[in-house]
């Protein structure tokens, strides 16, 4: 039996690689197909089902290190979590419930681990009793003390924190744990470097200082593990620590022991039995240390043999040095330190600091693929600029229209001037507009619009009674089932609570936006008239104006000729402000064509390629490229920016040259009138857009709202089945069970029949949303094949007599 340690493999289990891989691809390379990447799928399959093998043997290292290689290649391509739930034990209970995490670093992370565990038990498999085995098993140990230094380093840092439960099982791939690990591993392979000296005979200086090494190694592994939090304490076996207690003293009593040898040899008789007297006692530690803790009998005998030799050699040493010697023997602390000599190091293998030269010249796994990081630059950059022109371009372009037609609107105009420099006929701009609606068949459109919200919110209220519907039904069988059958699940008002919560959220929505549907239609109710007489042909609608017009014999000639001078400067104001407008939109229409032709794929392509290959791209690599790209867009913005400020000179001059307008138009009645009518009319136009406008946002959002509605919809349907599956793997034991006694029942002593029994009151439960629901019980009737049933002549059915009734009539 080896008096060393290895550090069992993390079991883990198979994993559906190849649907994941493909559902990924599918959802985030859409114009690639996943078969293109088939036989890259089937090259991680077989890498990974030759690196979890169980075979212990060297030359498996080099799968358990070209896996690791290609692992790195693939996170350079994929992220992390592509929904692939891996499997791992914990090491020191593989028959335990494996911890699932959706994260390619955890796989990367437990296969570093396994890689240490297999130069572990190879290096405690080697002979270790002629020198070439113990040189191996230095060597091996070394290697694996190496791996866990890479993976403390390298791979772990890379492994979010897992919260609650499962961070507690995660706790033998933490770092206290992994180092720990590591230094046990660099004292075996100091160790096997002692024991060489020992089998080459060197000097027993030279011996003394390399036990004091291991002792120390022995020691630093100690220390991790007891500075560790108490979970991580708890996963080792409850040998584990005693053994490393044991090797420690063993080691620091050999060291005392060889330089005591050498102190006699040396002539320093005193110091001699000092030495003696500090291993003796030390070793008496270790060994009551082994006994107790249940270390190995190999380990045992080691240190209860190292414990005679220090018992003989002390009498010894002691009867000598009175009868011959009589030196002083100094006490233990004023005996100089040994020196420790360290002849091991934590080997990483080459191959996993340069992943390269792993994989050589094999094909890399998903190497025509796009990088995630690439790809989620660009996703990035695409929201970045539809939000860019959506709030800086677009939004704030229709603000700036929406102030200027608010302010105009306020002051009356242009329908105002329209009234005095057209007073026969219609203004064209009201003309325009009304013509806009007779086409569009406006007041139709606005009542059919109305009709399919109605429509369309009754279809998403029907579908979220559906999905209580399936909730309700399922509680109902729920109940029957508990009434029936004793079990320990959670009744559906309890296990359906998430749902309910989400069905209120959905319902409590879905009455929001009816409320705001009856302020569209009370909105429309109130506009219908005026809206409707948009749609009346010129003729009618322009009867339908007052006319205004200057009796040039009554009026006063100055009077009309201030009119004029103010109607002309508000004229040329108006259109000053329609050629901003105008020239806004252009702005907007091109900055909204530039979006639509803009592609930075390329560029990012470009910038990707530049990158080293094995090199992790993240999407932070990209932000001077997304930022100049973006860049492009900014002079629309200043362009808006400008207009806003010229526009707001231009509204102030407005209402300066208005309030002149209205001072020498006061005391005109017909025009006022004529001014309210078309005023009336141009209000009726805004509205009637605001109107159309709600109805279609209600539309869209009655279309979006359906789909997640059936979505959840099926979820309720889906959890429903998942119970009733639940119930059925529960009702057929039982039922095996009912059955069985029934087959026994002897002949010769039948069973008197008992009468039926009816409920003489309904049982009342709790459905799906805690609503009391009548339901009626016979739980005390006999089993359907039982001999108690007797045959009862029942009246016919309601249905039969009226057929019987109607077939009298009949003849």
């Amino acid at each position: 039996m080896p008096n060393q340690l290895s550090i069992p493999f993390k079991k883990t289990y198979a994993v559906p690689l190849k649907q994941a891989v493909y559902n990924h691809i599918q959802a985030r390379h859409p114009g690639t197909h996943p078969d293109a990447f088939r036989y890259d799928i089937s090259q991680w399959e077989l890498l990974r089902k030759e690196a979890i093998s169980s075979v212990v043997h060297i030359d498996r290292t080099r799968s358990f290190i070209t896996y690791h290689a290609q692992l790195v290649f693939i996170l350079t391509k994929l992220p992390a979590d592509i929904g692939l739930e891996i499997p791992y034990a914990p090491v020191f209970a593989p028959s335990a419930l494996p911890v699932t995490l959706n994260n390619l670093n955890y796989e990367r992370c437990a296969i570093l681990f396994n890689l240490a565990a297999l130069y572990s038990q190879v290096a405690t498999a080697e002979d270790r009793s002629n020198p070439e085995g113990v040189k191996r098993a230095s060597a091996y140990f070394q290697s694996a003390a190496g791996v866990l230094s890479y993976l403390a380093a390298s791979a772990l840092v890379k492994l979010p924190p897992t919260p609650g439960d499962e961070g507690e099982l995660l706790e033998d791939l933490s770092e206290p744990f992994v180092k720990s690990l590591e230094w046990l591993m660099l004292a075996q392979a100091q160790e096997c470097a002692w024991q060489r000296a020992v089998l080459d005979n060197r000097s027993n200086g030279i011996i003394a200082r390399l036990a004091a090494q291991v002792s120390a190694y022995y020691g630093s592994s100690i220390s991790a593990v007891r500075d560790a939090s108490l979970s991580i304490r708890h996963i080792f076996p409850s040998d584990w620590l005693p053994h490393l207690e044991t090797k420690q003293m063993h080691f620091e009593a050999a060291a005392q022991y060889r330089k005591s040898v050498d102190d006699l040899e040396a002539n320093r008789y005193g110091e001699e039995i000092a030495r003696l007297s500090v291993a003796q006692v030390t070793a008496k530690r270790g060994y009551d240390i082994a006994r107790r803790g249940g270390v190995t009998p190999t380990v045992l005998q080691d240190i209860k043999s190292l414990l005679d030799i220090l018992e003989k050699n002390m009498i010894r040493a002691n009867r000598d040095n009175d009868l011959i010697y009589h030196k002083d023997v100094p006490p233990g602390p004023a005996l100089s330190a040994i020196l420790q000599t360290s002849v091991v190091q934590s080997n990483v293998p080459p191959q996993l600091q340069d992943p390269k030269s792993a994989i050589g010249s094999s094909p890399m796994i998903f190497g025509e693929l796009l990088g995630w990081g690439a790809e989620t630059a660009i996703d990035i950059y695409n929201d970045r600029r539809q939000n860019y022109i959506k709030d800086d371009i677009v939004n704030r372009g229709q603000e700036l229209d929406d102030q200027a037609h608010a302010i105009l609107r306020s002051l009356n105009l242009p329908t105002a001037l329209d009234a005095l420099e057209k007073p026969i006929g219609l203004p064209p701009s009201l003309l325009q507009k009304a013509e806009e609606v007779r086409l569009e068949h406006g007041p139709q459109r606005i009542e059919k619009s109305i009709d399919d919200v109605q429509m369309l919110a009754q279809r998403d209220m029907n579908i979220l009674n559906e999905a209580m519907d399936i909730l309700d039904q399922e509680a109902s069988e729920d109940e029957s089932f508990r009434n029936e059958t004793p079990t320990s699940r959670l009744p559906s008002h309890e296990a359906n609570t998430d749902l309910i919560e989400k069905e209120q959220r959905y319902r409590n929505i879905l009455e929001q936006a009816a409320d705001s549907d009856a302020v569209i239609r009370q909105r429309w109710d109130e506009w219908e008239r005026p809206i409707t007489e948009l749609t009346w042909d010129e003729a009618t609608l322009e009867a339908s104006v007052p006319s205004s017009t200057v009796n040039v014999a009554t009026s006063n000639r100055a009077g009309n000729t201030s009119t004029q001078t103010h109607a002309r400067g508000l004229r040329a104001l108006l259109e000053q402000l329609d050629d901003l407008c105008r020239a806004r939109s252009q702005l907007v229409t091109r900055a909204q064509r530039l979006a639509d032709a803009d592609d930075i794929q390329p560029r990012v392509l470009k910038a990707a390629a530049a990158v080293e290959r094995w090199v992790e791209v993240q999407p932070s690599m990209f932000e001077d490229v997304l930022d100049e790209e973006l860049s492009k867009f900014d002079k629309f913005r200043n362009d808006i920016e400008a207009g806003a400020v010229k526009q707001e000179e231009v509204l102030e001059s407005v209402k300066t040259r208005n309030e002149s307008f209205l001072l020498s138009r006061r005391d005109d009645p017909s025009v006022r009138e004529r001014e309210h009518a078309l005023q009336s009319l141009d209000l009726a136009y805004h509205k009637y857009k605001e109107i159309t406008r709600h109805l279609d946002e209600g539309l869209q959002f009655y279309n979006d709202f359906g789909d997640i509605l059936m979505k959840f919809k099926e979820s309720c349907k889906n959890w429903a089945d998942m119970r009733r599956d639940e119930m059925h793997s529960i009702s057929r034991p039982m039922e095996s069970l009912s059955i069985q006694p029934e087959e026994k029942v002897s002949a010769s002593a039948p069973v008197l029949p008992s009468p039926p029994v009816f409920p003489t009151s309904p049982l009342t439960r709790l459905g799906a949303r805690g609503v009391p629901k009548a339901r009626q019980l016979a739980l005390d009737l006999p089993p359907p094949n039982s001999d108690a049933w007797q045959t009862f002549e029942l009246p016919p059915s309601p249905a039969k007599e009226r057929k019987t009734r109607h077939a009298g009539k009949m003849s």
